[in-house]
C-alpha cells in the first residue's frame, strides 16, 4: 500500500536524522544582511538590483521566500537569531538601554548608565543561551564578525571574534567593507585543528552609511532619479559581491558538501528618495517592509534545492542548525527545524513583536512593547499595545493580494480579527 504523504514526510525526516548521526558535524556559515528590503534581490523579482551571487545561493538552497524576522530592529532581531527565542523571552527588546530623564542621547552614550545598561543586555543574552555555546558540545570553534550589540564577542559564546565591546560592532564592522581576511584566517585555523566551525558574517551592509564604490554607483546613477536610492542599490550589489567571495572561498577549499550556508536579513529597509533615511512601513515598523526576509539553507548533497511557499522565521535557525549538528534542541525553543518536512508542512502560523528603539525597562519586555503581530496562512494581524500606542488601531491584511499592506480589513472582518487575536493572546499576552 502506498505511503500517505504525511507518512512519507516522516520517513524522509527519519532518514535525514539517521544519515546525520553517521557523518561528521557540518561547518556552518551564517550570512546576515543588514537593513535590506525583502524584495531587493534579483531572485525575489527586483527589476534593477543585481544580486548574482545571492541569486545563485537561492537556486542552490532550500529557499523560503516567505521568511520573517520576529522584530524590525537589528539588536533584538540578531539576539533572536543566536538564541532561537523571541525578544520577550530573551529580554533583549531594544538597541539601547533606557535614557535617564533629562539626559540627551549623546550624553547618555558616554555615561556610566549606558555601560551599565549594556552589561544587563549582555547578561540577558548569555542567560538565554546561544548557538555558539551549545555547539561547543560538538567541538565547534566559532567566529563573530560584523554587527554585534552585546559588548565583547565572548558574551555570545564565540570562541573567536572581532568586536571588543563597542556599541554595535566596533572593529567588527570592518568585515566586508574593508576586508574578509579574518574569516579566511579563522577557517584555516579551524581546519588545522580539525574542528567544525561556525562563522557569523553580519557585515554593516547594505546598512548606511551608503558609501558604495564608485564603480558600482555608476551602474545605478541613471536607473533612478534619486541618488539616495541609487546608493542603496549599489550597497546591495557590494554586499552581494562579498557573499560571493565568501561562498567561493568555502567551495574552493573543498568544504562545499560539509558546510551549511544560512542566509537572512536582520530587518527590512525602504530608502526615502530625498533624505536617504528609512521610509515609512520599513525598519522599526510592524509591516512586512521591516519584518520580511528570504531565508535560505544550502547544504549540497543533503538538502534538496527548492523554492518553498511555506513560512519560515528567524526563530528556526537555532533548532535547524542544532539538529544538523547532531544535537537535540531544547523543547522550550519556539522555532522548528526547517529541514524537517513534516514540521514545515504542519506550521501555518508565525508570530512576532516590535518594541521601542531604547528600552523602557531592561527587565520588563511589555514596558517597551509597541505591536504584536501574527501571520496565519496569508492573513496578517497587527495588534498595538495600547499603553504605548494608544492612537493605533488593529490592522488586518490579506498578504496574498496586498503584500505592501495598503488595505486594512479589520473593520470589515471582525470575526477574523477576533479569531486571530485569540491565537495571538494564546502565544503571548502581555
Amino acid at each position: 500500500m502506498p505511503l500517505r504523504p504525511i507518512a512519507l514526510l516522516a520517513l524522509l525526516a527519519l532518514s535525514f536524522t539517521s544519515l546525520r548521526a553517521a557523518t561528521p558535524p557540518p561547518n556552518i556559515v551564517l550570512i546576515i544582511s543588514d537593513d535590506h528590503l525583502w524584495s531587493d534581490y534579483g531572485f525575489m523579482g527586483h527589476p534593477t538590483v543585481r544580486t548574482p551571487h545571492l541569486d545563485r545561493l537561492a537556486r542552490e538552497s532550500l529557499t523560503f521566500k516567505r521568511g520573517y524576522d520576529v522584530s524590525s530592529l537589528c539588536c533584538p532581531s540578531l539576539a533572536t537569531m543566536i538564541t532561537g527565542k523571541y525578544p520577550h523571552q530573551h529580554k533583549v527588546t531594544g538597541n539601547d538601554p533606557p535614557i535617564p530623564a533629562g539626559m540627551t542621547p549623546a550624553a547618555f552614550r558616554n555615561s556610566p548608565a549606558f555601560d551599565a545598561g549594556r552589561e544587563v543586555m549582555s547578561r540577558q543574552l548569555t542567560e538565554a543561551g546561544t548557538l555558539p555555546t551549545l555547539l561547543k558540545e560538538k567541538g565547534y570553534l566559532s567566529l563573530q564578525t560584523g554587527k554585534w550589540w552585546q559588548k565583547h564577542y565572548t558574551n555570545g559564546g564565540f570562541t573567536h571574534g572581532m568586536t571588543q565591546g563597542g556599541r554595535h560592532g566596533d572593529v567588527g564592522l570592518e568585515i566586508g567593507r574593508k576586508t574578509m581576511q579574518p574569516i579566511y584566517d579563522f577557517i584555516a585555523g579551524a581546519r588545522t585543528e580539525k574542528k567544525p566551525f561556525l562563522v557569523w558574517y553580519a557585515p554593516l551592509l547594505p546598512h548606511d552609511p551608503h558609501t558604495p564604490p564608485e564603480r558600482l554607483l555608476a551602474k545605478y546613477r541613471d536607473k533612478t532619479p534619486s541618488l539616495p536610492i541609487a546608493k542603496y542599490w549599489s550597497m546591495i550589489e557590494w554586499f552581494d559581491e562579498t557573499c560571493g567571495e565568501l561562498i567561493k572561498h568555502i567551495d574552493d577549499a573543498g568544504l562545499k558538501e560539509n558546510t551549511i550556508f544560512v542566509y537572512l536579513s536582520d530587518n527590512g529597509w525602504i530608502t526615502h528618495p530625498v533624505t536617504g533615511r528609512y521610509d515609512v512601513k520599513s525598519k522599526q515598523t510592524q509591516y512586512d517592509g521591516g519584518l520580511r526576509t528570504p531565508i535560505m539553507v544550502r547544504w549540497p548533497g543533503t538538502v534538496k534545492p527548492a523554492m518553498s511557499p511555506d513560512l519560515a522565521q528567524a526563530t528556526d535557525l537555532v533548532p535547524t542548525l542544532l539538529a544538523a549538528a547532531g544535537l537535540t534542541p531544547a523543547k522550550n525553543l519556539p522555532g522548528i527545524n526547517l529541514l524537517d518536512p513534516v514540521a514545515v508542512a504542519a506550521r501555518k502560523t508565525i508570530y512576532g513583536e516590535c518594541f521601542t528603539h531604547n528600552f523602557v525597562d531592561l527587565n520588563v519586555p511589555s514596558a517597551s512593547l509597541k505591536w504584536r503581530w501574527m501571520i496565519d496562512g496569508q492573513m496578517k494581524l497587527i495588534v498595538p499595545h495600547a499603553p504605548n500606542q494608544p492612537k493605533d488601531s488593529v490592522e488586518l491584511y490579506d498578504l496574498a493580494v496586498d503584500p505592501t499592506e495598503e488595505k486594512n480589513l479589520a473593520a470589515t472582518q471582525p470575526a477574523k480579527v477576533k479569531a486571530l487575536a485569540a491565537k495571538l493572546d494564546a502565544w503571548w499576552k502581555p
